[in-house]
């Protein structure tokens, strides 16, 4: 049978809110704060070499246990499942701030991505518990304020508290609002006791996570060149991914209680949501990865500059957003679904036609074009799988939601940086093979396998004039296959959104089980029977 709607009174509600926000804006900020201070991380630390494993094994971990908090949380239920989830990226986050050497950091970040995992789909599970369908399309949009906001003001944060204190602080300073989160959750949000035995699915949960792990692991070792997505250590991580997720398939299919039930996927809504999100991840990390590459290597910009293109983008992403929880019952998610990613491929497209001489200005529109396209698409997927289930799968359906986005994210980024690699390669040797023959093959081959000094202001500062302009122009001609790749993305993820089920009068769509109007109905009881005068104690 399924659970009821949690019942408190509007100031607990509230207080649960503050709660979950306080809990994603310690995880928004971790993803650009911590960008800021790794130039002095490694200058205290060394390690160089390693530099990319101290994002990436936060994302490995962040990226893995997503599922497995969203199954344990419908089954322990949500608060308890938050506050381990808080606890394990506080304790990631103490032990960040205190390493010794780099090891140490990626181990550590390793820790905080396992709490990571938690934050975002457990917190936006607890607005699904606890607001009704129209309250929640509402609420939601504030949360993509946070992760805008944090977008913004991250890196800025995260250089002031490197340049006065220290880089460690970068850590320390998500103490304190960390522990705060868990102790308003603990007091705000309140659950009935569950007398019911869970049934764990162990060995579902091991196989999915192995399976996840060795596949990000050979897309972040094999993201570089084409040549070492394919090499066979990489493939052999690859093959292994496969295999255990064949075993998890067979696992699943005789469990008693299955970590992901696959008869989710026959509700139509979930399929088709869930199909448009792992395309959506790609174009949204594919953006947010390569354009400031783009604006660094072919236009000039400073790292700075850069990274305020993304200002834009995550404004009109949070305003588009706010506007599309106002109007989302109204209008149907559907409908909005296929117009956001219609802007977004046209936004791409546009990028598609972009060169070194193209004015900044276009570029800002352009960013603001896209990230209108995000704000009507995110919230509204999530939104179109939390109304299609059942409360008791709440939890991890809104997980899956989350995860199909990484896993589209992470496997884009692959794919694209490999494009990317070849696609300079051979610009580099065409402008070597060339008429006025200023770079030599030598130097386009040195260029192509390390393009850091269209990036790194004193390598720039030491190339010839002449032939920075070759470069710049090789960067841009090299980034427009990758905008193209995102371009079909885009049109794949909008196909998919035409086989979300159709909605009447801005309601609950018909799912094949019926569970949406089931739910709107139950929820509609709920709302009338709120205007009635009810004891409560806060």
């Amino acid at each position: 049978m399924d659970r009821p709607r949690l019942e408190m009174s509007p100031r607990r509600r509230w207080a649960v809110t503050i709660g979950v926000m306080t809990g994603m804006a310690i995880a928004a900020l971790e993803a650009t704060v911590v960008g800021t201070a790794m130039p002095t991380v490694i200058a205290s630390l060394g390690g160089i070499s390693h530099y990319s494993w101290v994002f990436s094994a936060y994302l490995v971990t962040s990226t893995v246990t997503v599922p497995v908090w969203g199954k344990l949380s419908d089954l322990y239920g949500r608060r308890l499942l938050y506050q381990i989830g808080i606890g394990f990226f506080l304790i990631g986050t103490l032990l960040s701030g205190f390493a010794g050497s780099m090891t140490q950091l990626i181990v550590f970040r390793a820790v905080q991505g396992l709490g990571a995992g938690a934050l975002v789909p457990l917190g936006m599970t607890i607005i699904g518990d606890t607001f009704t369908i129209k309250e929640r399309a509402k609420m939601q949009a504030y949360f993509s304020g946070v992760w805008g906001l944090s977008s913004v003001i991250g890196p800025v944060l995260g250089g002031f508290i490197t340049d006065q204190l220290s880089w460690r602080w970068v850590f320390f300073i998500n103490l304190p609002v960390g522990v705060l989160a868990a102790i308003i959750i603990g007091f705000a949000l309140k659950e009935p006791k569950r007398t019911e035995k869970p049934n764990i699915d162990y060995l579902g949960a091991t196989t999915l996570m192995g399976a996840i792990s060795l596949l990000m692991l050979g897309l972040v070792e094999g993201g570089n060149s084409m040549a070492t997505l394919l090499a066979p250590e990489n493939l052999a991580l690859l093959g292994g991914s496969f295999a255990l997720l064949g075993l998890f398939a067979f696992v699943e299919r005789r469990a008693k209680d299955p970590l992901i039930p696959f008869r989710l996927f026959r509700n139509r809504t979930i399929a088709a949501a869930t199909t448009a999100g792992f395309f959506a991840g790609i174009a949204m990390f594919g953006g947010i990865s390569f354009i400031p590459l783009f604006a660094q290597g072919a236009l000039g910009m400073t790292a700075t500059q850069a990274g305020s293109l993304l200002t834009p983008l995550m404004l009109s992403w949070v305003t588009m957003s706010v506007i599309v929880g106002r109007l989302m019952l109204r209008i149907g998610y559907r409908t909005i679904t296929i117009a956001g990613f219609v802007v977004m491929a046209f936004g791409f497209i546009l990028l598609t036609n972009f060169h070194r001489q193209t004015p900044q200005i276009w570029l800002y529109v352009d960013l603001a074009m896209i990230g209108a396209g995000l704000g009507l698409t995110m919230l509204t997927l999530l939104i179109a799988v939390q109304q299609s289930v059942e409360r008791s799968q709440l939890g991890i359906a809104t997980s899956l939601n989350q995860f199909s986005r990484a896993i589209g994210g992470a496997i884009g980024v692959a794919i694209m940086g490999a494009v990317l690699t070849a696609g300079l390669s051979s610009q580099l040797l065409k402008a070597a093979t060339g008429a006025d023959g200023i770079l030599t093959v030598e130097q386009a081959q040195s260029l192509a396998s390390n393009p850091n000094a269209l990036i790194e202001p004193s390598a720039k500062a030491g190339l010839p004039a002449d032939i920075l302009p070759i470069l710049q122009d090789s960067m841009a001609a090299a980034i427009q296959p990758v905008f193209w790749v995102v371009v079909v993305v885009c049109i794949l993820a909008l196909i998919a959104s035409f086989f979300l089920p159709k909605q009447q009068d801005g309601s609950e769509a018909k799912t094949d089980n019926n569970v949406g109007e089931t739910m709107l109905m139950a929820e509609q009881t709920t709302i009338n029977a709120r205007n009635q005068p009810v004891a409560e104690a806060d």
